[in-house]
């Protein structure tokens, strides 16, 4: 095959995409993940209008009273809506969940593409840096982060970002060191293209599937880390609706009042059966195996 011909096919490994992958919509993991996470978002974006109380209400003469028609869910023990908060809490957690994930998955992506592209010192010290921070436990480390800098949805950002982008480093790395021996890099090279153009135009497209697929993962991870700071007091500052907070707030009541606690929790763990549902259908959509 001639350079010029295996260039024309690199950008997707070689074969048209319509002839590569299967529909999307015959993937039922991934049609169920992306149902119970749209299900969720939306939730969430119709908060304000489908809510029945404004979340941030308080009514001491209502409070700790179980599911009626004015409070479908009841009410916490400041007499806040319960279906209010949780609504208004998926805003928050879906939220911030989603975009903390964006600057690792560039910033780790970039550096390990860069990495195991180039090699030599440029490899070495790169993952120096990452082996440092895998010598911790990252999402510990996340807390320990937002500890010293302080409470709020700034420094949840922040500590993300300085520790998630590890993994995505890996990752690609892995998979650029895997693509740059194949011939369509070789023929990249041969036929006079820029480096960092091959790298981004050749390989890039070819192996970035794999963060993307772990980036539903951490999106798990990054909201787990989020209710486990509301849990602890070290998240979103109060009044604010999270459902670690919620959590955290309503523990005393578990016995009496035990939905006030168990339906955050189950908030999560709904919203994290979704993710890795789209996480299993796009690594099985994107697998070689597939792409034929």
């Amino acid at each position: 095959m001639s350079a010029v011909a295996t260039l024309r096919r690199s950008r997707r490994g070689g074969q048209p995409a319509s002839r590569r992958l299967r529909p999307w919509y015959e993937n039922r993991s991934l049609v169920a993940g992306l149902i119970i996470v749209g299900i969720m978002v939306l939730l969430a974006v119709l908060a304000p209008l489908i809510s029945p109380d404004n979340p941030l209400h308080q009514n001491l003469d209502q409070a700790l009273q179980g599911p009626s028609g004015s409070h479908w869910l009841g009410t916490d023990k400041l007499g806040r809506d319960v279906l209010s908060r949780l609504l208004y809490g998926a805003r928050v957690d879906l939220k911030i969940g989603f975009l903390a994930v964006l600057i690792p998955f560039v910033v780790g992506s970039v550096l390990g593409a860069i990495a195991g592209y180039y090699g030599g010192w440029v490899d070495i010290i790169i993952m120096r840096v990452v082996d440092v921070f895998y010598a911790f436990p990252l999402y510990l480390l996340v807390i320990a982060l937002v500890f010293v800098m302080g409470s709020g949805e700034r420094s949840i950002y922040l500590a993300i970002a300085l520790v998630s982008w590890v993994s995505y480093c890996k990752i690609v790395r892995g998979e650029v060191i895997v693509a740059r021996r194949q011939e369509y890099v070789q023929a990249a090279r041969l036929g006079g293209l820029k480096n960092l153009r091959v790298l981004a135009r050749h390989v890039g497209p070819n192996v970035v599937s794999q963060a993307i697929t772990y980036a539903m993962s951490d999106i798990i991870m990054d909201i787990m880390v989020i209710v486990t700071l509301g849990y602890l007091g070290l998240g979103i500052t109060p009044p604010t609706a999270e459902w670690g907070s919620m959590i955290s707030d309503a523990q005393e009541f578990i016995t009496t009042l035990w939905w006030m606690a168990v339906l955050p929790g189950v908030a999560v763990v709904i919203t994290g059966l979704g993710l890795s549902l789209i996480g299993d259908g796009l690594g099985d959509l994107m697998s070689p195996e597939r792409r034929r």
